[in-house]
């Protein structure tokens, strides 16, 4: 789905916590929260109150051309910031996918010392100043959608890395989420350092199989 062809609305809320007396409006945005490897990325993006940036929308409803297109402007565009935190597997796999999301949006989120956030999703606990969660808020909202697009594209590189670092999954294909191909490679394979060993199936591949006892024949000899 393009972006639509008025993108006004999407500016509405940076535009109304900026008249409501806040100096640093940052939007919080994530990537990989589904995936059975690989980290979770998390973008804070600072806009300008008065810049449009033209095609800008949902990172899920672009091609991966317009997202590295946006990427590209997104970074070198003069008053715009950026905050990135990306969450480790370990990390992941010891606090929960949830709560590590909910880290790395306070860690980028700080990093551009906002004075209110605009967030995707459901309210995050611990955030370093006033917030508005917005459901859908990456379609809805351009800091999100900028954040959506700096963190999507920035995984996805990251997984195309893991493709050279770890061979045979897929990565750069599927960038670790549960295909049938990468179902099908983690049973070949097992589960690579990237796997979120907290997540069922590669819970599953890490489980042998039980072992099969063979029941011994019955004598044919007769009883005495």
């Amino acid at each position: 789905m393009p972006a639509p062809a008025d993108s006004a609305p999407l500016y509405v809320p940076v535009a109304e916590a900026y008249r409501a007396g806040y100096r640093r409006v940052v939007g919080v945005d994530e990537a990989g929260r589904g995936p059975l490897a690989g980290p979770v990325v998390v973008a804070a993006v600072a806009l300008p109150p008065e810049l449009v940036v033209p095609g800008l929308y949902d990172s899920k409803q672009l091609t991966a051309r317009q997202r590295e297109r946006l990427y590209a402007q997104l970074t070198t565009l003069a008053g715009v910031a950026i905050g990135l935190a990306v969450i480790d597997v370990a990390t992941i796999d010891r606090v929960n996918i949830l709560r590590a999301t909910h880290l790395g949006m306070r860690q980028a989120a700080e990093q551009l010392a906002p004075d209110f956030i605009l967030v995707d999703g459901l309210p995050v606990p611990g955030l370093p100043c006033a917030s508005r969660n917005l459901v859908h808020g990456d379609a809805r909202c351009a800091s999100i959608a900028a954040a959506s697009i700096i963190a999507k594209v920035t995984r996805d590189r990251l997984m195309v890395q893991a493709e050279t670092d770890y061979p045979g999954y897929g990565f750069a294909r599927h960038k670790g989420y549960g295909t049938a191909e990468h179902l099908a490679a983690l049973q070949r394979l097992g589960p690579c350092p990237l796997h979120r060993r907290s997540f069922a199936p590669v819970a599953a591949a890490l489980t042998p199989p039980p072992v099969q006892h063979e029941l011994p024949l019955p004598s044919s000899k007769p009883s005495p």
